[in-house]
């Protein structure tokens, strides 16, 4: 132990393990192995920090929380209940990792992001801002879940995605590829936004519906379903696309018009207005329908 550094009750420093400056560690906590605990950080309750892991700043471990191998919890973030960090994670700002937690690997949460739940950061992903992370969730590889975004329930966010601004990712839907997601935009149930996708804005993504290669999915629009959008198509305004409909190649469907069932739209045609597209009904090539048209 170093400068004012305090251990009480029965908590235990073991091994090479070092509590320096105004640190303090009490009630039943463990530091051992080659552990520092440094500056005015707490370690209580039942928590154990042991390996090669630091908590320094003014962060606090408790609870049964557990920081181990070559983690580093600092500034004034919190891990507790029956969180882990490990592995070469950082937890540090004013985030909190709680509940059965985990961040390991090379993970990174910061700012006053949240992991809760049963949730797992793991790999080189990265949540921060104000972005919450909670329930059976996982973000991991290089993904990162910023803003005020959540990820929730069985939700996944991996490989390169991007999940920002107010967004949401729930139910069992994944975000991956280079795909982003921002705004207020919603990925709901067993949805998939993949591939170089974007769904922006107030837009929602849901059921079995799947977006991908280069595909915008913007403004109100909505795909449900069994529903597909690729290409380069775009999917804006107030329009829908749902059933086992698909959006592709250069196409644009936008204002209120709808296309459902097993129509098609594709290549560089544009449907917009308050046109409906439906049945087993095809508009491709350069085509345009606008309007209250309907094909069926």
């Amino acid at each position: 132990m170093g400068g004012s550094a305090e251990v009480g009750g029965n908590a235990r420093v073991l091994g090479n393990a070092a509590v320096t400056g105004k640190a303090q560690v009490y009630g039943r906590a463990q530091v051992g192995g080659d552990a520092f605990v440094s500056e005015d950080a707490e370690v209580f309750g039942n928590a154990q920090v042991f390996g090669d892991a630091m908590v320094s700043g003014d962060a606090r471990v408790g609870g049964d929380a557990k920081v181990f191998g070559d983690a580093w919890v600092a500034g004034s973030a919190e891990v507790y209940a029956n969180a882990q960090v490990a592995g070469s994670a950082q937890v540090d700002g004013d985030a909190k990792v709680s509940g059965t937690a985990k961040v390991f690997d090379h993970a990174k949460v910061s700012g006053n992001a949240l992991v809760s739940g049963n949730a797992w950061v793991y790999w080189s992903a990265q949540v921060f801002g104000n972005a919450r992370v909670r329930g059976d969730a996982k973000v991991f590889d290089h993904a990162k879940v910023s803003g005020d975004a959540e990820v929730s329930a069985n939700g996944k966010v991996f490989e390169n995605a991007r999940v920002s601004g107010n967004a949401k990712v729930s139910g069992h839907a994944q975000v991956s590829g280079n795909a982003t997601v921002a705004d207020d935009a919603g990925i709901y149930e067993d949805a998939r936004v993949c591939g170089f996708a974007r769904v922006t804005g107030r837009a929602t993504v849901s059921g079995f519906a799947k977006v991908f290669g280069d595909a915008t999915v913007s403004g109100d629009a909505w795909v449900f379903e069994q529903a597909q959008v690729y290409g380069c198509a775009q999917v804006y305004g107030d329009a829908s696309v749902y059933g086992c409909a698909e959006v592709l190649g250069d196409a644009m469907v936008s204002g209120y018009a709808s296309v459902d069932g097993d129509a098609k739209v594709f290549g560089s045609a544009k449907v917009d207005g308050d046109a409906w597209v439906s049945g087993s009904a095809w508009v491709s090539g350069d085509a345009k329908l606008s309007g209250d048209a309907q094909v069926q």
